[in-house]
């Protein structure tokens, strides 16, 4: 059974597959939504929505080389041994020659392959600037219907742009490490701005306390209450140095958002951008499948050559649809 020739009884039974965490059926699930935009992605979409909303989903994100793949494999070996199970969704750049995740984080968490406790899945951006593509909220859904207590997505590590975790976990966390200067202030505008705690990973190097001292003047200038809010932690993650620290700090954050307004918004908007996004995706679907190739490719040439406008174009392909009114 190939998920690019299932029907709606197949997706049923692939949908029942990852209910009961079946590993070859996570994989095709979650291949099938990370391809996306299609009538059996919407059906698996529908067949496990129901199953999920239990998971707590944290947000890796940090420069590259802050250590995050490294980080990410203690956090989830530390929730293993309490007995929870873990889903990770490592975000690897896109490959510009193929389209699909290039697979270096998943290589580096390699100490976790066998255990029937923790997925991994490597997934691309599509070149998107905020880090993620939309199917990571879906691949979420899947990980999170399989029942797995724990979801973490480590981010591909893009800079200040990459804000898209934060609409997307329950939790947020920034890595630094000593040594980064003004690069702290440069992403502050970004990366900054979204966090739930700090985590300057390789405290062992010189200037880790530094570092924590710029963290904590940054939180200061935005807001007093805040700086007393958004932890700092110390961890050198290739010693699990400081990981108890953090995994014990997560859950306190986690406990402290529970039943709060805030937790409520935070649902209302992920739901909200997810109706969106879906909503883009199939009027554009839509739109496209009543506009023959060849006058498509006519309107891309005419914009090209300045023979017309990109807002009239649109407007021309809206008129021969379903949707002119709109116009």
């Amino acid at each position: 059974m190939q998920t690019d020739s299932l029907n709606k009884q197949g997706v049923q039974s692939l949908a029942e597959g990852v209910v009961r965490r079946d590993p070859r059926s996570l994989g095709r699930a979650l291949s099938l939504v990370e391809n996306g935009g299609r009538e059996e992605t919407y059906e698996l979409i529908r067949a496990l929505y129901p199953h999920s909303g239990r998971a707590i989903v944290v947000g890796v994100t940090g420069s590259p080389g802050t250590g995050k793949s490294t980080l990410t494999y203690e956090l989830a070996r530390k929730l293993r041994e309490t007995g929870l199970t873990v889903g990770i969704i490592a975000v690897d750049p896109t490959s510009p020659f193929s389209g699909g995740a290039v697979l270096g984080d998943r290589i580096r968490m390699q100490g976790l392959a066998g255990d029937p406790g923790v997925f991994i899945r490597s997934m691309a951006t599509r070149g998107l600037m905020g880090g993620l593509s939309p199917a990571t909220a879906d691949a979420v859904l899947v990980l999170d219907a399989a029942g797995f207590d724990r979801i973490l997505i480590e981010t591909v590590g893009v800079g200040q742009d990459e804000v898209d975790i934060a609409r997307t976990a329950h939790l947020t966390a920034v890595l630094l490490v000593p040594g980064m200067g003004d690069d702290i202030q440069s992403i502050k505008a970004g990366v900054m701005e979204i966090a739930d705690l700090f985590v300057i990973n390789k405290s062992d190097l010189p200037g880790a306390d530094k570092t924590r001292l710029e963290v904590e003047s940054l939180l200061l200038m935005r807001s007093e209450s805040l700086s007393e809010q958004i932890p700092i932690v110390k961890t050198v993650a290739t010693t699990g140095e400081g990981i108890d620290r953090l995994l014990s700090t997560l859950e306190e954050l986690q406990s402290r958002m529970e039943g709060t307004r805030r937790m409520e918004e935070a649902e209302i908007q992920r739901a909200r951008r997810r109706i969106m996004e879906l909503l883009r995706e199939r009027v554009i679907r839509a739109v496209l499948r009543g506009i023959p190739p060849e006058h498509f490719q006519e309107l891309v040439e005419q914009v090209r050559r300045r023979s017309t406008d990109p807002v009239s174009g649109v407007e021309e392909l809206l008129g021969r649809t379903q949707f002119k009114g709109i116009v």
